[in-house]
């Protein structure tokens, strides 16, 4: 779990690339937050994004079970663009459908909107590690059922 206020951020790429595919449980082990990125000139990479979102979703969770927070990125954007991200209404619609936190058109060799992106997916992490932490701290003083306060830390009871 993160502590409060400090967090090591790592990046992991697979390129798209089938033979990695295997592999993604060992990329995705602690992630609390992902970017699933995708070539606004090439269409058949944003056809792989629900391969890779649902890949996402089925190996790795937040503690209460939900999806680790996502933002898509529509890469390239400073260049002729094809598909559905032509259309912004509908790339909204899509992911709301398929459970993104958001989007962004984005492009690394121009720098636009990645710090954009970046702020949102931090932002949504540090809500979700909040919220994590104010559900432990909640646990507390709860009680186990022979009536005596649980210590998690040290796994022993105590007639309090």
């Amino acid at each position: 779990m993160i502590e409060p206020g400090t967090f090591d951020l790592a990046q992991w790429q697979s390129i798209g690339q089938e033979r990695f595919g295997n592999m993604t449980r060992v990329y995705y082990k602690e992630a609390v937050g992902a970017f699933i990125v995708f070539d606004v000139t090439r269409a058949a990479t944003f056809d792989a994004v629900v391969k890779w979102k649902q890949d996402l979703d089925t190996k790795v969770q937040l503690p209460d079970g939900s999806p680790i927070p996502c933002v898509l990125l529509a890469n390239k954007c400073d260049q002729q663009k094809e598909g559905l991200v032509n259309n912004p209404a509908k790339m909204e619609e899509y992911c709301k459908e398929r459970g993104f936190t958001g989007w962004y058109e984005t492009s690394a060799k121009e720098n636009i909107n990645i710090e954009e992106a970046a702020r949102l997916l931090v932002t949504k992490i540090l809500q979700n590690d909040k919220l994590i932490h104010q559900n432990d701290s909640a646990n507390e003083d709860k009680f186990a059922i022979d009536g005596k306060k649980s210590d998690e830390k040290s796994g022993k009871s105590c007639a309090c």
